[in-house]
């Protein structure tokens, strides 16, 4: 069956008008079970799956693409070009999710990012490596008026963790392991048939060092190059600036349109009341602590996937968070995501206009394939949740949830040939799985490509359409 652009359109004439396909009804974007259901909507407490359970919802480490369940399509399928795109592995909190005093430790001592410089000159003229490491000295009178967060740390907030690069490299071998033998990957990374992509925010180049590691074993001693844009305008975050994504987040949360979002934290009062109680962040804290759960899910859930204890309150240990309490943020933060770039009526077109621009680079190497105009056969993106959370939204996922540390969108591009002529088709992973989408193209499970594009195309329209509806 062809699908004409005109079923993705919600009014014929205008270059981006996107329609919205609500996701199913589940658990996780049912408000009241959000806030008054029990457990946690998936693991918390771990890296490590068990292989039964491979598959569920793993906030420490999102199940990817590996060789044991990876499904290879039928011969007559031929695959051409790999790209993948995932969230950065697990790490500290960030600075901006600590509480002003900690009662946990938190120490990086012999680990943190690195640093250098190489110069066109010869490898006689290059740097060594230098590694961060925090430090308070007590002579330094603003080191007592700042607060610390964790007392005497020597990590950065944020930091990938030990066991986030481990995450990182095994996350490499997984997808070498399937990708290699299907793609021709060399042992080394050989920038004319494979790339790996990062953000301008350090955390990505470290897991981008652990997944060299894995998917470029010989690369091990020389120096990967990785591709990055200016801040000005990285797609990849995105930083790229534009009014009206920024518009329909406000309206949605705190505007005309967020009712239900401002009916959520009324409701959910009484949970920031305890935690409140044990951060010290009062109600009418300006930090935005209580204008969503983010901050609050961060803090906790890096701590559980780090096997540490839950928060107590630094002055009065018997005021703790429980586990009831770690779960119910967990939840509510889900729900929160669904909410926000699914559930939303607007929430397609928030989607299209924040992530619009990379999934315009998408295309047009998807297309430099078809046409024949690209060497390159694998690019992988290390992003954030933000961008992978924009790009579900964008791909109208079915069933919407907080993207967890390491997920990871693939998109497989394959040539099918036949005695006349030649089609391409796209196929979409996503925990590796065909992704459910709730768009008229149904599961992305070898869909033909020019119809891919024309979902592409009713969701942003052309370069010029984007930034023009950006500032509209």
């Amino acid at each position: 069956m062809t699908l004409g652009a005109s079923m993705f359109f919600a009014s014929v004439g205008l270059a981006i008008s996107p329609v919205h396909y609500p996701p199913s009804s589940t658990k996780i974007n049912d408000l009241e079970f959000a806030l008054s259901g029990s457990g946690a909507p998936g693991v918390y407490s771990s890296s490590y799956t068990p292989e039964s359970q491979y598959g569920v919802y793993n906030w420490c480490n999102m199940p990817h693409v590996r060789p044991k369940e990876y499904r290879t399509p039928p011969r007559n399928y031929s695959l051409e070009y790999v790209e993948v795109i995932q969230r950065h592995h697990k790490r500290t909190p960030y600075a901006s999710n600590t509480f002003n005093q900690e009662d946990i430790d938190w120490f990086c001592t012999g680990s943190g990012p690195t640093f250098g410089a190489t110069s066109s000159k010869g490898e006689g003229t290059n740097g060594s490596p230098v590694q961060w490491q925090g430090f308070v000295d007590s002579n330094n009178p603003w080191t007592t008026t700042v607060p610390p967060g964790f007392k005497n740390s020597d990590c950065q907030f944020p930091q990938i963790t030990d066991q986030g690069l481990e995450d990182a490299i095994l996350h490499g071998k997984d997808l070498r392991g399937v990708y290699a033998p299907l793609l021709d990957l060399p042992l080394h990374i050989d920038s004319d048939i494979a790339a790996i992509r990062v953000t301008t925010n350090v955390i990505t180049s470290q897991v981008a060092s652990g997944l060299a590691k894995g998917l470029f074993p010989a690369s091990l001693s020389e120096n990967v190059p990785v591709k990055i844009q200016s801040a000005n305008f990285d797609s990849l975050e995105p930083k790229y600036s534009c009014n009206r994504a920024s518009t329909i987040r406000s309206d949605i949360t705190t505007g005309s349109q967020g009712d239900l979002w401002k009916n959520h934290l009324n409701k959910a009062a009484s949970i920031f009341e305890k935690l409140d109680k044990v951060s010290g962040f009062p109600k009418d804290d300006t930090g935005g602590w209580h204008v969503s759960f983010d901050h609050y899910y961060d803090n906790l859930s890096a701590k559980q996937c780090h096997q540490k204890r839950l928060p107590c309150n630094l002055h009065d240990s018997s005021v703790c968070v429980s586990q009831e309490d770690a779960n119910t943020v967990y939840r509510l933060g889900n729900w929160e995501y669904s909410y926000l770039y699914r559930d939303a009526q607007a929430s397609a077109e928030y989607a299209a206009l924040r992530y619009g621009a990379w999934v315009l680079e998408l295309r047009g190497h998807l297309q430099a394939k078809m046409d024949g105009n690209s060497k390159l056969k694998y690019l992988h993106n290390v992003a954030h949740d933000g961008s992978i959370s924009s790009l579900l939204g964008f791909l109208q996922i079915d069933q919407m949830v907080w993207p967890g540390m390491g997920s990871e969108v693939v998109f497989e591009l394959y040539s099918s040939k036949s005695a006349h002529s030649s089609s391409w088709f796209i196929r979409v992973l996503w925990s590796g799985q065909p992704i459910k989408t709730s768009t008229p193209l149904g599961t992305l499970d070898m869909v033909p490509l020019e119809q891919f594009f024309q979902y592409i195309d009713s969701m942003v329209g052309s370069g010029n359409d984007l930034f023009a509806a950006c500032y509209s």
